[in-house]
């Protein structure tokens, strides 16, 4: 066998550059899930209180999400639903889409998730109707 060639070269440059951002961002996200799962959000000080909660006393669709990352990081996962089903949720999609991210950087296609309007709409109803129960009382299984 021979060294390999100069096109060889620049298809493992190019699979490098492309894998990068991916890469990248799983780095950012695992260090600030790292920072999470070390320093308790349970434990007051550490984290600045939500604007939202604190003026209105309305718990917004990330109240709770601090301390579902750290529950999730610690692998309770039931825990981590009961602070914050949505943003558990969310844990699980993002980690699906990075793997899609990644499989099609590898192969050298780009990541191109096309969703209609009615999707992001139903993302909102979603997001709305999950604020709005958790702050109701029949709702409170839902608050952190």
């Amino acid at each position: 066998m021979g060294r390999p060639g100069r096109k060889d070269q620049a298809g493992q440059a190019g699979r490098v550059r492309r894998l990068a951002t991916p890469i990248g961002i799983l780095a950012a996200v695992a260090g600030a899930f790292a920072y999470v799962g070390s320093v308790d959000p349970n434990e007051s000080g550490h984290y600045p209180v939500c604007p939202l909660l604190k003026l209105t006393g309305v718990l917004c669709p990330g109240c709770g999400g601090l301390r579902s990352a750290h529950a999730f990081i610690h692998g309770d996962l039931g825990a981590a639903l009961g602070a914050n089903a949505i943003a558990t949720v969310g844990y699980f999609l993002f980690a699906a889409v990075w793997g899609l991210w990644l499989v099609r950087a590898w192969r050298g296609q780009p990541l191109r998730i096309g969703l209609a309007p009615v999707w992001w709409w139903g993302v909102g109803a979603v997001l709305l109707i999950f604020t709005v129960v958790r702050n109701l009382p029949f709702g409170s299984a839902l608050a952190p």
